[in-house]
């Protein structure tokens, strides 16, 4: 029985494995996805969960729950010889071992694109799971707290009121727009802190915002930010976040207490260079329209494919300037779920179906009733786009299990308010525990012998 081994389990991952075993017949093949978490993460919600809109777990999915006949294995896998058709599996805390496979699928996403900035590395952090997701709301929500303890005008209140976003595309807007929605709902309950204090800076280096959408919607979504006391600067770099400074190609600086790192992705790096996969310049492994691997002479790799950020799939529609597919989770899971049916037919001696999807439009949430629609040269704005927006991703969602936590938690949040409790403590749970285990102990007294009590005559 032909071995299927499928490289990643996010979201085009997922995927696939959920499709081929809806497509493969008992007995027909293995499936077996490795990969380090034991979730998928539906990516296009972590700017609400980032907010508060949304509780973290329902942003993921169970891979033990859904994939009922996939041998799951909580590893990384850290070299693919595939001459060999070998991949070597690294557990954690466990020794490495070698697995064999007929087919591979590498669908091992992407990780944030950063440059050599110094203090970016220390300082910053990405929004590409939803641990950092998590971070970023609590971090947000902890500076309020530790500010309002501060006097006006102290330096260290104002920076821990500061937070910067870099990165002008769908996500990076999404997450700004979605934290100061955030830190506006905050100020209710601090009542010393006011809105003139909160500062939001967004950083793009290119001259306007969300290039997936018309420039007159960018320029609309821009003014619409401005009114919310949210700044935003264009043609600016960031040169350095050296203890927490951000400072800019301008020559400004915003000591901030937060800065999230969105400005671009690549393919996940660990996957691909450990392994003998061919790659185009920007990293990505090489396919053609039905996702197969293609060398550099465009011969088809026999047992490779690959789906999702981490593969260069041909556009036939557009998309990139090198015809390649945006790397987003729209064509992520269109293309996991033609590549199960293209690995099911090549099992059965049948001819693969090339990739073909045209991207009918880009919806965005801005924050709480505020969003962005845009398809071809029909835009949507404010309520109604952001009621579109929640519409497509609570459908798209994964599970119809996921779908209703998303959506009652949204019913919840109506009527209740979102939770704005943050456990910012819970990021290193042991620091009391050691704290208080490492403090000296008082010595012992000595013990107290107990007094008889007199009998008393009769």
């Amino acid at each position: 029985m032909p071995k299927i081994l499928i490289v990643g389990g996010g979201y085009a991952g997922f995927y696939t494995a959920w499709k081929l075993e809806k497509h493969l017949r008992r007995g027909e093949a293995e499936i077996v996805m490795v990969d380090p978490l034991p979730y998928m993460t539906y990516l296009p919600f972590l700017p609400e969960v980032a907010a508060g809109s949304i509780e973290p777990r329902h942003t993921v999915v169970s891979h033990r729950r859904h994939l009922k006949r996939t041998e799951l294995v909580t590893a990384k896998v850290t070299g693919i010889d595939h001459a060999n058709k070998t991949a070597t599996i690294t557990p954690e805390g466990g020794e490495s071992y070698e697995l064999a496979y007929d087919h591979i699928v590498v669908t091992a996403g992407s990780v944030s694109r950063t440059f050599p900035i110094p203090g970016i590395a220390e300082n910053a952090v990405g929004l590409k799971s939803v641990e950092e997701a998590i971070y970023v709301r609590d971090t947000l929500i902890s500076n309020f707290e530790k500010a309002s303890a501060l006097p006006q005008g102290d330096p260290l209140r104002q920076r821990l009121l500061t937070t910067v976003v870099v990165g002008g595309g769908f996500a990076g807007i999404e997450t700004f727009a979605e934290l100061r929605s955030l830190a506006s709902a905050l100020l209710k309950d601090f009542d010393g802190i006011t809105f003139e204090e909160t500062q939001f800076h967004l950083i793009e280096a290119m001259g306007r915002i969300m290039p997936e959408v018309s420039l007159p919607t960018s320029e609309w979504v821009l003014k619409d930010l401005a009114k919310r006391g949210a700044n935003v600067h264009l043609d600016t770099q960031v040169t350095s976040a050296v203890d927490g400074i951000v400072e800019t190609s301008t020559g400004d600086s915003y000591p901030s207490g937060l800065i999230v790192w969105t400005a671009g992705v690549m393919a996940n790096p660990q996957v691909t260079r450990g392994g003998d996969l061919p790659l185009e310049p920007r990293g990505r492994i090489t396919t053609q329209a039905d996702l197969r691997v293609i060398d550099a002479d465009k011969n088809i790799v026999e047992g490779a494919w690959a789906a999702g950020d981490v593969a260069a799939v041909p556009d036939k529609t557009g998309g990139l300037p090198d015809g390649s597919c945006v790397p987003n989770a729209q064509h992520a899971v269109r293309q996991a779920k033609r590549l199960a049916k293209n690995l099911v037919a090549v099992l059965r001696g049948e001819e693969p179906v090339d990739y073909y999807h045209k991207n009918l439009g880009a919806v965005a949430g801005l924050g709480l009733y505020n969003g962005v629609f845009q398809s071809g040269k029909t835009a949507l704005k404010g309520f109604v786009a952001w009621v579109a927006h929640r519409g497509y991703h609570g459908l798209a969602m994964p599970t119809w299990e996921r779908k209703w936590r998303v959506i009652w938690g949204w019913v919840h949040n109506f009527f209740l308010g979102r939770d704005t409790v943050q456990l910012a403590a819970a990021q290193e749970p042991r620091a009391f525990f050691e704290a208080f285990a490492s403090r000296p102990k008082p010595p012992l007294e000595a013990p107290v012998e107990p007094v008889a009590a007199p009998i008393e005559a009769k």
